[in-house]
């Protein structure tokens, strides 16, 4: 069968991409934006990649056009599907009927740390010897891939709130039915498609009424939106997780690097591993209480979790030049920015800490996140801004309350310019945004040598 995605190079469809060539299918896909780590990903899966929404792309036609949710009427590539007849579905209707059926699905989802919990999950089962499938909106670097069809009924899936489609506007999640849910946290996120919290509470509540009373539903006792979604109706166990719950960690470094694991009050081992931060702590939590639900005992998942490698675009290490070292980060959410850069400050005491942020998540582009932006750096010695001439509202205004040492730049130069005439030996340089950026990590870290 001859598949064409539309909007192949997002975080999700490109992973879909992966399951659809793994399936035996011959796989092709546009977007707008190519760009690595994805489009490199694809390219190494033998998947033909075209630049743009250009209907010939769809000459001759394929037998399934698979259509990303960043697509909408007004496309062209979606005019001619519809003016033609062509057979489409949503990236999540096909992944459930595709590779779902029949699974035991863990499913990840949350405001935060979707990624990295789904990522650490499909680690812990596959260092038990339990060979899952898993689609991940990331590369976890323990595998090198985002998504695979794994060898045992165990598949491991990112579940995102996002809408699934144009034709479809519930949640991507809804579509997983999955045995054993993580609920991480829940803040207000994607102000283009939700208008206030308790709307994105109610999807989560879908996804809660299709959870089996077999299934496990696991959550933080310190979410009150995730208390309210439950309080809406469970019929499921649940499992909680930090301080009160029945999983929590008792800290053996500051910094979140070495914790002890208790479940019932009992210890069930240690994990001592590269990531920092309480937050990347509470998604252990959850995903051993996920594991546990499948037949992996803590102290294995304690030992598998030791040799996690986080996933690409996760505080990941991408240049040391010069002794500075630089992080590229997907954060893009005044609490995502906060806990890094905390984590990070933990680990490095005194070292200096320059954020350079983009505001590119559609959210931030509409200005709704921008009031929790000044506090969100306060671990931070310094940071560069970057405001491109399309923002749409004022970032300078908005971020000139921060009582950190702040630059609002209009270009990538400008940002290069300043931190290099900042950056000493020791300095760490995290750069936030959840697209390319231009390319800033590797252009910085050319500029650092000179």
């Amino acid at each position: 069968m001859h598949i064409h995605i539309l909007g192949i190079c997002g975080t999700f469809m490109g992973s879909l991409a992966v399951l659809a060539k793994e399936l035996g299918h011959r796989v092709t896909g546009s977007d707008a934006n190519v760009y690595p780590p994805m489009s490199t990903q694809l390219q190494a899966q033998g998947i033909e990649l075209m630049q743009g929404y250009d209907p010939a792309h769809l000459e001759p036609a394929p037998d399934l056009v698979v259509v990303g949710n960043a697509l909408s009427r007004g496309n062209p590539a979606v005019e001619y599907v519809l003016n033609k007849g062509l057979p489409y579905v949503s990236g999540p209707q096909w992944l459930a009927d595709h590779v779902l059926q029949g699974r035991w699905v863990l499913a990840a989802a949350g405001t935060h740390g979707k990624t990295t919990t789904s990522s650490m999950l499909a680690w812990v089962l596959e260092h038990a010897g339990m060979s899952p499938g898993f689609l991940i909106g990331g590369v976890p670097q323990n595998f090198g891939v985002s998504a695979r069809l794994g060898g045992t009924p165990f598949f491991v899936v990112e579940a995102d709130e996002y809408d699934s489609a144009f034709f479809d506007k519930r949640s991507k999640f809804v579509h997983y039915h999955p045995r054993t849910a993580i609920l991480n946290n829940l803040e207000f996120d994607h102000a283009d498609i939700f208008p206030d919290l308790a709307a994105i509470e109610r999807q989560f509540h879908h996804l809660v009424r299709t959870i089996p009373g077999e299934g496990l539903v696991i959550h933080p006792t310190s979410e009150t939106a995730l208390k309210r979604v439950i309080d809406m109706g469970c019929w499921t166990p649940v499992q909680t997780t930090g301080e009160g719950g029945q999983w929590q960690a008792r800290l053996l470094s500051e910094d979140g690097s070495h914790f002890e694991v208790l479940f019932d009050g009992k210890a069930q081992g240690t994990v001592d591993w590269e990531l920092t931060g309480q937050h990347n702590v509470a998604n252990a939590l959850a995903c051993l209480a996920a594991a546990r639900h499948v037949g992996v005992v803590p102290e294995l998942g304690c030992a598998a979790l030791s040799a996690f490698k986080s996933v690409k675009r996760r505080m990941e290490k991408v240049a040391e030049v010069q002794g500075v070292t630089i992080y590229d980060d997907f954060a893009h959410h005044p609490t995502a920015i906060a806990t890094t850069l905390d984590g990070l400050r933990k680990r490095v005491g005194d070292a200096k800490v320059i954020a350079v942020v983009e505001p590119r998540s559609n959210s931030m582009k509409l200005g709704a996140h921008r009031d929790g932006l000044p506090e969100s750096v306060v671990q931070a010695d310094n940071v560069f801004w970057y405001a491109p001439p399309n923002l749409g509202w004022d970032l300078a205004a908005t971020v000139a309350s921060s009582t950190v040492p702040t630059q609002v730049c209009d270009s990538l130069e400008a940002i290069i310019e300043g931190v290099k005439a900042i950056a000493t030996p020791g300095t760490q340089v995290v750069v936030m945004s959840n697209g390319g950026f231009g390319g800033l990590h590797g252009k910085l870290a050319k500029a650092l040598e000179g």
